[in-house]
């Protein structure tokens, strides 16, 4: 038998029963690969400070637990400490709000279509559906805290043997050593997670400012906002629109008003729709030393895509697959020209 053949067969066997037992944390380990990539800039600064791979690890995955572990750990608690003491009568007072809406004239049309709407909510299938989506929450959320824990034990070996496996992958991977295809990825990785973390603590610390201002718990409620604001299309509607409700049925039309205002005109629109691409902007020119030849709005569009794909985690990994799309596209065109 031809020997190489042979070696090749017996990898292909080898390979299938690593992935076999691997299968499970395939996911976390792609993910976590993708946040070392992301936090490559992070790992240049430190690597400058600290000789030992390993305070680089351990710091590194000490910030990336404080940034995405610890908040949701505390929301988690807040949320589970809720439903278990959730007052059913501000449901009912929730509910009652439908008796005191009054439509405009310009809605006539659809005024039939609307009441029939309003007459079919009632206290018992809206607190059903609390119940039943809360239930559904956490029982997601501690799959998702589950996952977390195994992304940061994966994120620490990557990032304590990160420049081996560079070197390695540059040598294995039929490229040159400084080509665009290690520098592209690198770049739209540091823009993605550099301007969704910094957006989503802008928006949910200005969310948190009107959640204060009435009485809110300002921090749970900026959490929940930084990752609401995530969900496209929807985003802050799950936060604000419920607590603008609840605020009405406590008598406060003002307050329930300025609250679903502040949300609209200051975080929908001003933060999130015109000063967030300034965010990305200033990500991709000041904070990355090497500006990504890959639009914002492909960014943006593969963030969007992501998401909506993959869930939470879909914002790195739609950039990522977009990029290596781009990049691939781009080696071959080059090799192409060098071939004819």
């Amino acid at each position: 038998m031809n020997k190489s053949g042979f070696l090749f067969g017996l990898f292909l066997v080898v390979l299938y029963f690593v992935w076999y037992l691997y299968q499970p944390f395939l996911m976390p380990m792609a993910i976590a690969s993708l946040l070392a990539i992301a936090t490559s800039s992070m790992y240049v600064y430190f690597d400058k400070k600290y000789k030992s791979p390993m305070i680089k690890a351990v710091i590194l995955t000490v910030i990336l637990g404080v940034i995405f572990f610890a908040p949701i750990v505390y929301a988690l608690n807040s949320l589970a400490s809720f439903v278990n003491n959730f007052d059913v009568t501000i449901i009912e007072r929730i509910v009652k709000v439908k008796n005191q809406l009054v439509l405009p004239e310009y809605l006539g049309f659809a005024k039939p279509y609307i009441k029939d709407f309003l007459e079919n909510i009632n206290v018992a299938s809206v607190s059903a559906g609390v119940f039943k989506y809360a239930t559904l929450i956490l029982k997601g959320s501690a799959n998702f805290v589950k996952d977390m824990v195994i992304i940061l034990v994966f994120y620490f070996f990557v990032n304590l043997y990160a420049k081996q496996l560079v070197d390695y992958l540059k040598d294995i991977l039929p490229f040159e050593k400084n080509s665009l295809f290690f520098v592209e990825i690198s770049s739209v990785m540091n823009i993605v997670f550099y301007s969704t973390l910094i957006t989503a603590i802008f928006e949910g610390a200005l969310f948190a400012i009107i959640a204060m201002i009435y009485g809110y718990n300002g921090l749970l409620f900026g959490i929940l906002y930084g990752f609401a604001s995530l969900i496209p299309v929807v985003g802050g509607l799950l936060l604000w629109l419920p607590l603008s409700l609840y605020q009405f049925s406590t008598g406060d039309s003002f307050g329930a008003f300025m609250i679903a205002g502040y949300s609209i005109i200051v975080i929908s629109f001003i933060a999130d729709t015109l000063i967030k691409p300034f965010i990305i902007d200033y990500v991709s020119e000041k904070a990355i030393d090497t500006p990504a030849n890959i639009s914002p709005l492909v960014i943006f569009f593969a963030m969007l895509a992501g998401l909506t794909t993959f869930g939470f985690w879909g914002v790195i990994i739609g950039p990522a697959i977009t990029t290596f799309f781009i990049s691939f596209l781009k080696i071959y065109h080059k090799v192409l020209h060098e071939e004819s």
